[in-house]
């Protein structure tokens, strides 16, 4: 395996050097950011928290989790990091000003690791569902530092990856501390690869330790004046669609119209870039269409709203009499459902939910959600939510008491960090709970 871990990084050094004419006219200068950074130097004592996210959504899993360190863990500093550009957005806004750094993750060169984690002078690394790096993982167990695999999940396209080179992902995944698995299954999916039972634990998902607000009065308020919505008329809201699913939602909308009347959709494609070929599809349909980005709406009613913002997805939801939630008529996996049934929503999803699957299937044994194979399927759920108003409060009044019902993660991930911290360090945690 050492001789897998030196063939890794002379293939990431080659491919540094390789690149390293064209860096200076990299885009923004992510990359030399990534490569060079020379973050703020972390404390000699005390230590520093090391929180890593990839992207946006692993991003929204991690807040309520370094909300969580810094209130259980005060004497220590936190450092935050994430891959994408979006990732970085998204951790600015919501934790920018409570964190004690917040920085671009070093890419898995041995030079840019090996600088960092000397500056920061990281105590744990929390590693927030993916974005696995060999060579970071190896030196923090170099050095002593315990890395910690959060919110983690195992898809069965993943699995199948890890079967085909079990020793490889065996070793890797040796270089945690442990693994905090999202569910029994992420769990034993894990464990097939031949790691210590001890070390690979069940401790929930933290997506249901989010903190969440329902929509105020003022707020709907605000949000039906810029959108321009009609207070009579049912909302559906269909969120992070992708290719080919459109057109299935706008079909099963159309087809479900005939019968259960009157309705508006509103609907957020997972790539905004997208935005412009959703409208023409719903135009091509005969639908009034409108944009989100073309500001407070005023005018005529539309029947199809196109959401190409970010970061507004959230809170979209919680107009909706009915959601739906996409990646799951096209086999992507499907995408968080929390979101919708946390305010109440009856949540419709496809046949694909393998990147959710026993959340699927736990929304499903609630009542709170319903599958559907296609778009005739989904137009009868919808002919059934929208001709049926009182079962489907009680329907969405499931999938909220299914949200309330899972929490606790949160909890089991601190204690464990101040397990982490105490037999590393001997000091006090500060009482995390």
């Amino acid at each position: 395996m050492k001789i897998l871990f030196w063939c890794y990084q002379a293939l990431w050094t080659v491919a540094v050097l390789l690149s390293m004419p064209v860096l200076p006219f990299v885009r923004k200068g992510r990359l030399l950011a990534r490569l060079f950074q020379d973050p703020r130097p972390g404390p000699e004592v005390g230590g520093v928290i090391w929180v890593h996210a990839l992207s946006l959504g692993e991003v929204v899993s991690a807040v309520p989790l370094v909300r969580a360190l810094g209130e259980g863990f005060p004497q220590r500093k936190i450092l935050f990091t994430a891959t994408t550009a979006q990732g970085m957005e998204t951790a600015e806004k919501e934790l920018g000003g409570t964190v004690w750094a917040l920085r671009p993750m070093p890419l898995d060169f041995w030079w840019s690791v090996r600088r960092f984690v000397r500056r920061t002078n990281p105590s744990v690394f929390l590693l927030v569902e993916t974005d696995i790096w060999p060579g970071l993982l190896a030196h923090l167990k170099n050095k002593g530092v315990s890395a910690i695999l959060v919110n983690g999940r195992v898809s069965p396209r993943t699995m199948r990856s890890y079967a085909r080179f079990k020793p490889v992902f065996r070793h890797i995944y040796k270089g945690f501390h442990r693994c905090l698995m999202q569910t029994d299954l992420d769990r034993d999916r894990l464990l097939r690869l031949g790691l210590d039972q001890g070390r690979v634990v069940t401790a929930g998902n933290l997506k249901f330790d989010r903190a969440w607000e329902p929509l105020s009065p003022e707020e709907r308020s605000g949000w039906f004046r810029t959108l321009g919505l009609e207070p009579e008329r049912p909302v559906l809201v269909a969120g992070s669609t992708h290719p080919g699913e459109e057109e299935m939602v706008l079909e099963a909308c159309e087809r479900a119209r005939r019968v259960a009347g009157d309705f508006c959709l509103i609907i957020a494609p997972r790539r905004v870039e997208r935005a412009e070929e959703v409208a023409r599809a719903a135009g091509a349909r005969g639908f009034r269409t409108a944009m989100r980005s073309a500001g407070p709406r005023r005018g005529p009613p539309w029947d199809v709203l196109i959401l190409d913002t970010i970061g507004e997805l959230g809170r979209v939801y919680g107009l909706g009499h009915a959601a739906f939630v996409g990646g799951s008529l096209v086999p992507f996996g499907g995408h968080n459902l929390l979101e919708p049934a946390s305010f109440g929503s009856p949540v419709l999803f496809g046949p694909y939910t393998h990147n959710f699957e026993e959340m699927a299937e736990a929304l499903l044994r609630a009542g709170g959600g319903r599958r559907v194979r296609d778009e005739e399927e989904m137009a009868a759920a919808l002919r059934d939510i929208f001709r049926e108003p009182d079962a489907a409060r009680a329907m969405g009044a499931r999938a909220r008491g299914f949200v309330e019902e899972n929490r606790g993660a949160l909890a089991r991930v601190l204690d464990v960090v101040a397990q982490v911290l105490e037999n590393a360090e001997g000091t006090s945690t500060g009482g995390a709970s």
